[in-house]
């Protein structure tokens, strides 16, 4: 278990296939690591599918309009084209690198379009640096996102059970 030393800054996310920790970056990109701690605090990510998922690129998720199981608008056929209920941010970009386990926004073409989804980088996406608003390190459970299953869309897919704040788990 890889030691949290700043809880208020740390999401434990549990999978379908296992629990993730991750670290948040809230000096690099402040109002992202705002909005992931706000989403999960309210339970918006629990459900969410796994509706894009890339061999040897990254896993995306994070959809709570269209990929939350249960929900009466979950639509796997739309799961990537929805966000939240609340207005898009603004890009925080950085020259942090996109390497193995970095969490990073996903956004349309345009780069102000992050809301709710992101993605976690299985390999290095050098492509995507300063491009995508990087907002955290997975520091345990990458072998739990090697197993996610692939797709695009992916059938039958992987989702979050829960996704907390440390602070509050």
């Amino acid at each position: 278990m890889a030691e949290i030393k700043d809880p208020e800054n740390t999401i434990i996310m549990e999978t379908t296939k296992g629990k993730v920790v991750i670290s948040l970056f809230p000096d690099l990109a402040p109002d992202h690591v705002a909005r992931i701690k706000e989403l999960s605090r309210e339970g918006a990510y629990d459900g969410v599918v796994f509706h894009r998922v890339i061999e040897d690129f990254m896993a995306q998720t994070g959809d709570v309009q269209f990929g939350k199981k249960g929900a009466e608008t979950f639509n796997p056929a739309r799961a990537g084209m929805g966000g939240s209920s609340k207005p898009d941010l603004k890009a925080e970009f950085s020259a942090t690198p996109h390497v193995r386990g970095t969490c990073s926004m996903a956004r349309s073409q345009m780069p102000n379009s992050a809301n709710s989804q992101f993605f976690i980088c299985f390999t290095d996406a050098p492509w995507l640096n300063k491009q995508y608003s990087v907002w955290g390190q997975v520091i345990e459970g990458m072998d739990i996102i090697d197993q996610i299953k692939r797709g695009e869309p992916v059938k039958d897919p992987d989702s979050i059970v829960s996704m907390k704040v440390a602070a509050d788990a």
